[in-house]
């Protein structure tokens, strides 16, 4: 499966794994984000996720990914968005096409670390997000995220 210019759009999947409470004077919840190793997003806080594999189903994806990034094994929930990113190369030719699914999650086991292709993973509260400059759709699904665990 060719990532970049690839023949047609690739499936991935998006962990927004959410932890905290929320307290009668605030809200604890906070979200875990990955610095991306690797392309499209180098160096760029993201989601923890990646493409699905044939004969893989999105939940199953979403927490391979999850653990395969941060260490920690989550467990799925609703479906928050689904997204599209495409990024064009020389030319206008598209370089990356993803169509991206993004998953409530909860932790719920293993150790957070830094794993494959994320270079560094992190909490962060609601009030830190937008020092990140996060993707459009990145933040718009980590808000819609936040949002349903404080209920």
């Amino acid at each position: 499966m060719k990532r970049e210019y690839p023949e047609s759009p690739l499936v991935g999947v998006g962990a927004v794994i959410v932890d905290g409470h929320r307290d009668d004077d605030r809200d604890e919840h906070r979200v875990l984000l990955i610095r991306r190793g690797q392309p499209p997003l180098l160096g760029e806080w993201s989601l923890p996720g990646g493409v699905l594999e044939c004969g893989e189903t999105l939940h199953e994806a979403v927490a391979r990914e999850a653990r395969e990034e941060t260490g920690l094994l989550v467990e799925p929930g609703e479906m928050l968005g689904v997204y599209e990113r495409v990024i064009r190369g020389d030319a206008e030719r598209v370089r990356y096409h993803y169509v991206l699914i993004d998953f409530l999650c909860r932790a719920v086991g293993g150790d957070l670390k830094a794993g494959s292709d994320a270079a560094e993973v992190r909490w962060f509260t609601r009030d830190e997000l937008p020092a990140l400059n996060l993707a459009h759709d990145a933040s718009d699904v980590v808000l819609k995220g936040l949002a349903r665990s404080c209920r």
